[in-house]
């Protein structure tokens, strides 16, 4: 199984359609049960074998860099944008600290739940340095928590990945959990871009690639799917303030 000892936690967005929440706390530090997206994405990449998190700031990026001051493990670096750099200009911009070998990037402001077997540790047992670039975890789209949208890719039996056609809805949806490999941003983009540009040029060379979450996955980019991983958890898992 791959080594993969360092991630990316891109932790540098608004939150815009939490407003007016996000006004006055950043996304990653919006609670779910009791604990934070981005204290539980960091577990997951401690448990999982991850020694050192590059974390990127720009909205109320002090806030978040005070809240992981005490953090010990993984360790914590942080990548400060004066500007913001979307997903893509975010990890190229922090590169530099990353090394040169394949690293988990995650969004600080996901959930997911494992199911029978741990998310992290499948894309580390998929992961093919020869044959892929970037490796995303997917998750059905019909069946994800808070989730109305059309979905974003659909995958042949080897995992490579399609575009979602226009006006269909995909089998899959992107969770924000994956594993990249440091060549994707040869002659990329300067300044601000989205990682859908280096997924494209990945996937015209067949080397984007994902697997099938068998967990469950929250969308919790708005006040009613935050609701409803609230409700979930609560339910599922009852006197349960830190459940992961």
């Amino acid at each position: 199984m791959t080594t993969l000892s360092t991630a990316m936690v891109l932790a540098a967005g608004l939150g815009t359609r939490l407003k007016p929440l996000t006004e006055r706390l950043p996304k990653p530090l919006v609670t779910v049960a009791g604990r934070t997206l981005l204290d539980r994405a960091l577990d997951r990449l401690a448990e999982s074998g991850v020694e050192t998190a590059v974390v990127n700031l720009h909205h109320l990026g002090d806030m978040i860099a005070d809240h992981l001051k005490d953090r010990k493990k993984p360790k914590i670096v942080l990548s400060r944008e004066r500007e913001r750099l979307e997903t893509g200009g975010g990890v190229r911009n922090a590169l530099p600290l990353l090394g040169k070998n394949p690293f988990f990037a995650v969004n600080a402001d996901v959930l997911w739940l494992n199911g029978p077997f741990d998310a992290l540790a499948r894309l580390k047992s998929h992961w093919r340095e020869a044959e892929m670039d970037a490796l995303l975890l997917l998750h059905e789209t019909t069946v994800a928590f808070g989730y109305d949208g059309a979905g974003d890719f659909l995958a042949d039996p080897a995992g490579r990945l399609a575009r979602r056609p226009e006006r269909e809805i995909a089998p899959y949806l992107f969770t924000g959990v994956q594993v990249l490999h440091p060549r994707l941003f040869r002659e990329c983009p300067e300044g601000a871009f989205s990682l859908n540009v280096l997924y494209d040029r990945a996937m015209a060379a067949g080397r984007l690639r994902g697997i099938i979450h068998d967990g469950e996955w929250f969308h919790v980019g708005t006040p009613e799917g935050l609701a409803e991983a609230e409700d979930y958890m609560r339910v599922r898992y009852p006197g349960s303030k830190r459940r992961r």
